[in-house]
């Protein structure tokens, strides 16, 4: 079964910011302080990365994943879906950036992982800080550009 995460936060920096900074996969290692690699693997005609193999610190170890991006709805939202990984058997997510009148962002970021071998409830919390705080990250790194 898989497990769901979501959390919703507002950014103080324009849309085109945030939207450059959550597609700039291979700038990720520079402020996700758990993704320690993350190479494009594939680029759709309009230049924007459709496969990015990722490497991270998860649960005390490392762990490697290709995901699928799709952008049908750009720029409004970036969906995901795992191709491949070592831990997981499925991952699915999206951003989705609302624009707010103040000229910042509201992102709601939406997550479901099923790992291949089922963890204790307080390791998959734990886990679960370490990956929105990776979005919380994001908002760092949007607001000291904005």
């Amino acid at each position: 079964m898989a497990d769901t995460a979501s959390l919703t936060i507002t950014i103080n920096a324009p849309h085109d910011k945030c939207w450059d900074i959550a597609t700039a996969f291979e700038q990720y290692p520079e402020w996700a302080h758990d993704i320690k690699s993350a190479v494009i693997l594939a680029r759709d005609d309009q230049g924007r990365a459709t496969q990015v193999e990722f490497r991270t610190s998860a649960l005390g170890r490392s762990t490697h994943y290709t995901l699928s991006y799709d952008y049908s709805a750009a720029p409004a939202r970036l969906a995901w879906h795992m191709v491949s990984g070592d831990i997981m058997r499925a991952v699915d997510g999206a951003f989705m950036f609302s624009p707010e009148s103040s000229g910042g962002v509201v992102l709601t970021y939406n997550l479901s992982i099923e790992l291949v071998v089922p963890l204790p409830g307080f390791v998959k919390r734990r886990a679960e800080v370490r990956i929105l705080n990776t979005v919380k990250q994001l908002k760092v790194q949007a607001e000291s550009q904005g």
